[in-house]
């Protein structure tokens, strides 16, 4: 009868492991199926243009045939960088203070509010952008800077984008800095450490893995976002030379554009390749981060 339950158990353990097995692979090859499908309908502008022209070209004219992509590519990557430039600063100081030093009211209050924050779509994020942030920015922050701007920027799309992403960043935080073992922080404490220097040199010192995860993830989640950018970027098609340009990021010249005059020659083509870009673009992205991860793993183990 033993010997019965022991081949039950090694049969459940095989099962198990053939299906984890499978979803692995039906994992991949929906990445590749889908890699795949891009490169598939991305073919005619491909064999049309060369690959250094579409990258390097800054002419976006449909019409006449013209398909630079470049001013779209340039958008994404500032929109991103800026607002990742805003939320990790004030997200790792967030966290640090709700797990060492918030009171335990202000964590139940804070907590469910970072979940509905989270929660909430990104249209609304949207809407918030183009009610508060852009008059803002048009009215008051603008007019210090440069001659005229309507407020549809560049830092309108990096403001909105990080606080989007800030409420993620820290619920992430958080879980890495309450995972920390408590013993560590009492060790540094009896040396004489202050908190600040507690939450320097232990805290972000071994969550260092998790935090760059982390930012993987919430550039990854930037970098593709759509709507919220769409409302408030201007979507005019240039080069960003500062902060006070429209720019046009590629989610937003695909959402806008999908659709409609599909009937010029290449135009869907071009469109399906933007959705190449970014797709290989974010998949570049998460291989470098992941080979950083690895070394920063190695470097600051404990």
């Amino acid at each position: 009868m033993g010997f019965s339950s022991l081949e039950r158990r090694v049969a459940k353990d095989r099962l198990v492991r053939r299906v984890m097995l499978a979803l692995t692979v039906l994992s991949l090859f929906t990445l590749l199926a889908m890699g795949a499908g891009l490169v598939w309908q991305s073919a005619d502008i491909l064999g049309a243009y060369s690959l250094r022209d579409l990258l390097t070209g800054s002419d976006w004219s449909p019409l006449s045939g013209k398909f630079g992509f470049l001013p779209f590519i340039l958008s994404s990557v500032c929109v991103t960088a800026l607002a990742v430039a805003i939320a990790v600063p004030i997200s790792l100081l967030t966290a640090l203070f709700l797990t060492e030093q918030a009171h335990p009211l202000v964590k139940r209050v804070i907590f469910p509010v970072l979940d509905i924050l989270a929660g909430i779509p990104s249209v609304v994020y949207g809407l918030w952008g183009t009610l508060v942030i852009v008059p803002v920015i048009a009215d008051r922050l603008g007019p210090l800077f440069v001659d005229y701007t309507n407020g549809y920027t560049l830092l309108a799309g990096g403001v909105v984008l990080s606080v989007m992403i800030i409420p993620l960043l820290v619920s992430l935080f958080i879980e890495l800095f309450t995972a920390i073992p408590h013993d560590l922080k009492e060790a540094s404490a009896s040396l004489g450490a202050t908190r600040w220097q507690i939450s320097r040199s232990i805290i972000l010192r071994k969550a260092s893995p998790g935090i760059i995860a982390a930012v993987v993830l919430a550039v990854s989640k930037a970098f593709g976002e759509t709507l919220a950018v769409l409302m408030v970027c201007g979507n005019m098609v240039g080069i960003p030379h500062s902060l006070f340009d429209a720019v046009y990021p590629l989610p937003a010249l695909i959402a806008n554009n999908y659709g409609e005059m599909l009937s010029l020659p290449m135009y869907e083509s071009a469109l399906m390749f933007a959705a190449l870009i970014l797709f290989v673009i974010i998949l570049l992205f998460n291989a470098v981060s992941r080979i950083v991860l690895q070394k920063v793993e190695r470097r600051f183990k404990l």
